[in-house]
């Protein structure tokens, strides 16, 4: 949600100040006469005094907007990747949900007939909890098929990195049929 507000602020703020220089730019090479503006703005509002409390709320609103942009562009993210951190005997050890996900498409991809394979990692207090999508070629038993990417991807999993696997949930998305090949007879 603090990104979006943050686009939203950096919009507005960008159109603002792209307004002003562009009218700025105008006064500047006189293609605005300096009277004209002068005019319009005594005839808007009339008064000094509206003029004022306009000046001093934009200006306010455009400064807290620029202390909120600066915040953002200098504070630290909260980190480079993210990754599943374990401790041994030896000091700590990390490895990096994009390795986790390669991991699992691996194990995933030997099983034939698969197309379109992606996979998504989330950690849970029973360990991972991973769920993968493909799309089925042919007229394969999709239960048998599932329980077998189930299974290798769970071992493949656990036998490299040591994480417990909590589940392989695995989603069909689409089956297809397999292109027949036709032999061609000279």
């Amino acid at each position: 949600m603090v990104r979006v507000v943050d686009k939203l602020l950096l919009f507005l703020y960008s159109i603002a100040i792209g307004a002003a220089s562009i009218g700025l730019f105008c006064l500047g090479v006189r293609w605005i006469p300096e009277e004209t503006v002068v005019d319009g703005v005594r005839n808007l509002y009339g008064d000094e005094q509206w003029i004022q409390i306009t000046a001093t709320a934009v200006g306010v609103v455009l400064f807290l907007i620029s202390l909120r942009l600066f915040y953002v562009s200098v504070k630290r993210s909260n980190g480079s990747t993210p990754s599943i951190d374990q401790r041994n005997e030896f000091g700590d050890v990390r490895i990096s949900m994009e390795t986790v996900e390669n991991l699992a498409l691996k194990a995933a991809s030997r099983h034939r007939g698969l197309k379109d394979l992606r996979a998504r990692i989330r950690v849970t207090d029973a360990g991972l909890d991973i769920v993968i999508r493909t799309v089925v070629e042919g007229d394969s038993s999709i239960p048998t098929l599932t329980e077998e990417i189930q299974r290798s991807v769970k071992g493949h999993i656990e036998e490299i990195t040591g994480i417990p696997v909590a589940g392989v949930s695995v989603f069909v998305a689409n089956v297809v049929q397999a292109p027949a090949f036709k032999s061609r007879v000279e």
